[in-house]
């Protein structure tokens, strides 16, 4: 309780996976993460040193113990000191601008053990059942591409929330980790479809690698950060979620492939949401389940074994220690499945000790709970319906044997009209509508009712692939020289009348959901944008330019068009809007003489021998001009990058003079595009990240604004033609 009354460390976790930037380099080079880590370290922590806010000292920054390769750093700063204090205003806009180019991650330190208790393998297929807003996520993606030399691993994570408008902050959030290999869709995770793939040219159902089930909770863990928490609890919130929960959780152990993994976590410690939950889906899965045993998997974490005895309370303080105390009056407020087992012999067997329990004084964090789940082999009312499937199909001969899924995950049986129905055929059906009762009388833990799929929210564009010989992709090889290993048949579109205005990427596994399963989900984004479309370009041989978002997935395939450029010159990308060329040191300037104009790779390698200057890679889609060079670049990542490089970007108010010595550039005009380049927006981006908070209370939930599609997530609307309009004009400028 004290610790609950103490304001909550901020805390950051570095992207351990940024653009594949090894896959091009040897392996003696950086990587971004460790760049990252080496400027916090030698620059930003330094200054933090000896500093006193408000009269508090500040803490010098310290790793978590438990988190893999100090990826992962607490202090006692909290949020409000970080965003007002002036003395910490160049480490705020630091994290801002990282956070937006999806380098750095503002998030909780007990909401990253979940995706590390997953143990995701690049070839995982990965579902998030409750995904919004996202900084779970965005770990799973970074650890599919754990191996940095494989630009589409074959595993895929598909995002899902029943939010519609918190699914756009999930895109942002998946967006800035820049992945062909991540979809977003939009369901009730407690009915989330069953998925069909292609397995040469046969229907199978898609069962998961691993799950990860972080289900809406009461939140009275997050107490620290949610100060609303203590005024709104009730035992009330629990009460209500706990049928919720276990049907979200029953909805995920199906989908869930045999000896696949699925993480169970809430923010919230009462055990009617947390091993009241775990119980009852352990009971009724007949063995089928197990709790793995993961006590030495997070080195340094302290926590506490889950509980195996507890009692249930009701909003007037009414207390029942088990299901034949409460009254009939009051048992549609408390169900059976809320209360502790009570044969000794099974909850021995549970081994519910397994579960994690994190509070707040262990480790100066909030409160949370893990379980993680083990499945042995399918539940036993999949079974049960298999087993009288078959028996159908046995008796009556004209049952197709590849039952379909229906939207509701449960298995459809599609019969062939039979020339006379016999007796025997009649019994087996009414079989199988008596397991059916049965299953909805055992209640959640049955198979998920049948709901229909309804849509709400914004209406999105199709996902379009292109076909094997659309006229658009012949000259975009040829111009690129790309490799004939590239595979194009994973480009898509997002619209399917019309110019087509940008061409995204998914990975092959990708195509394949999207192919077979159009019907079954609501797809709220999916795919890297690869290339814009550009007017300019047709004169030179290609109406298509090549995107920064896409780069890094691209450019093991590209062979024409790429130029190496120096530390200096890359200076001079960043820092110019349109450099002449006379600006770029003579070895860049002979290489793009002979070069037809139009979208260019600028890349830039590190010198292992000058172990003083940027030792991780560099690629850049840039644009050349008759007489110039210019990059397109987002503005953090330009920001990123001169960090990296060792120049000043911090932005205050001071005058031009002051700028210029610190940006080390020469003249008038670069110092003061440069002094513009660097305007943070500092307010602007600072509200916009505030919604980083990843276990939100659902009452918050409730009662939070929401992000609209259109004006706040950016590039979440691909058919939008803005950002396209401003390219174009971009251009303009440069041709003339």
């Amino acid at each position: 309780m004290a610790a609950l009354r103490e304001p909550l460390p901020a805390t950051l976790r570095i992207t351990g996976y940024k653009r594949l930037e090894m896959a091009m380099v040897e392996n003696s080079c950086l990587s971004h993460a460790k760049e990252i880590l080496h400027c916090l370290k030698n620059k930003y922590f330094k200054e933090l040193q000896d500093l006193v806010v408000d009269g508090q000292k500040i803490e010098v920054p310290q790793p978590l113990k438990w988190y893999p390769e100090e990826l992962a750093w607490h202090t006692n700063l909290s949020r409000k000191i970080l965003r007002k204090s002036p003395q910490l205003e160049k480490f705020h806009q630091f994290l801002v601008s990282e956070t937006e180019c999806g380098n750095v991650s503002r998030q909780e330190a007990v909401s990253m053990i979940p995706p590390l208790l997953l143990n995701v393998n690049p070839h995982h297929k990965i579902l998030d059942m409750c995904a919004a807003p996202g900084s779970k996520t965005a770990q799973l993606i970074e650890m599919l591409h754990a191996d940095m030399n494989v630009p589409f691993p074959e595993g895929f994570v598909i995002a899902n929330d029943v939010d519609n408008k918190r699914c756009y902050l999930l895109v942002h959030q998946a967006k800035r980790l820049n992945s062909p290999c991540i979809m977003v869709v939009n369901h009730d995770a407690s009915s989330i479809p069953t998925l069909q793939i292609d397995n040469n040219g046969r229907k199978e159902i898609l069962f998961y690698d691993r799950i990860l089930c972080d289900v809406p909770c009461s939140g009275d863990g997050t107490m620290r950060k949610n100060i609303d928490v203590w005024k709104k609890w009730t035992t009330q919130n629990s009460l209500q979620l706990h049928g919720l929960q276990l049907r979200i959780a029953t909805r995920g152990v199906e989908q869930l492939a045999e000896g696949g993994r699925m993480v169970y976590s809430t923010c919230s410690l009462n055990p009617v949401e947390n091993e009241a939950v775990i119980a009852s889906l352990l009971e009724k899965s007949e063995g089928a389940l197990e709790l793995a045993d993961v006590s030495s998997e997070l080195p340094g974490l302290k926590w506490m074994p889950g509980i195996t005895q507890w009692k249930v309370m009701l909003k007037d303080g009414q207390w029942f220690e088990s299901w034949k105390d409460v009254p009939s009056n009051r048992q549609t407020q408390i169900r059976p499945t809320m209360f502790p087992i009570k044969d000794e012999e099974k909850l021995k067997a549970m081994n519910l000790e397994r579960c994690i329990r994190i509070l707040p004084h262990h480790q100066n964090t909030g409160g949370f709970f893990v379980a993680v789940l083990i499945k042995k082999s399918s539940m036993p009312w999949n079974k049960r319906q298999s087993k009288l499937q078959r028996k159908l199909s046995q008796r009556t001969g004209d049952v197709s044997v590849s039952a379909p899924a229906t939207e509701d995950g449960s298995l459809e049986i599609v019969e062939e009209p039979p020339d006379a129905e016999d007796e025997e055929s009649k019994e087996t059906q009414h079989l199988l509508n008596v397991e059916s009762e049965q299953s909805k009388k055992d209640g959640v833990c049955g198979p998920p009712p049948s709901k229909k799929m309804k849509l709400f929210g914004f209406k999105e564009d199709p996902f379009v692939f292109l076909s094997e010989d659309d006229p658009l992709f012949p000259p975009i090889q040829k111009f690129y020289a790309l490799d004939p290993s590239f595979p194009k048949m994973n480009l898509l579109t997002r619209t399917q009348e019309g110019k087509k205005r940008q061409l995204y990427m998914v990975s092959k596994e990708l195509r394949n959901v999207l192919l077979n399963n159009s019907e079954r989900m609501k797809v709220i984004n999916t795919g890297i944008k690869v290339w814009s479309r550009n007017s300019d370009g047709e004169q030179f041989g290609c109406a298509f330019r090549l995107a920064q978002e896409g780069i890094y997935t691209l450019y093991p395939f590209i062979n024409a068009r790429i130029i190496n450029v120096c530390i200096e010159d890359v200076k001079v990308l960043l820092t110019q809007e349109n450099p002449f060329l006379s600006k770029f040191s003579s070895e860049t300037h002979k290489r793009v003489k002979d070069l037809a104009m139009g979208s260019i790779v600028l890349k830039y390698e590190p010198d292992p021998s000058k172990p003083d200057t940027l030792q991780c890679p560099i690629v850049l889609c840039g644009w050349h001009g008759k007489t110039s060079l210019r990059a397109f670049v987002p503005k953090n990542e330009r920001l990123h990058y001169l960090r990296m490089m060792g120049v000043e970007v911090f932005k205050a108010k001071r005058r031009e003079e002051n700028f210029e010595s610190k940006t080390e550039e020469g003249d008038q005009d670069s110092t003061k595009h440069m002094e513009e380049e660097m305007d943070m927006e500092h307010n602007e981006l600072a509200t916009k990240m505030e919604a980083e908070v990843d276990e939100e209370p659902i009452h918050e939930l409730m009662e939070s604004s929401v992000i609209e599609p259109e004006n706040k997530m950016g590039n979440v609307q691909p058919s939008s033609e803005n950002a396209e309009n401003r390219d174009i004009a971009d251009l303009s400028s440069v041709k003339a």
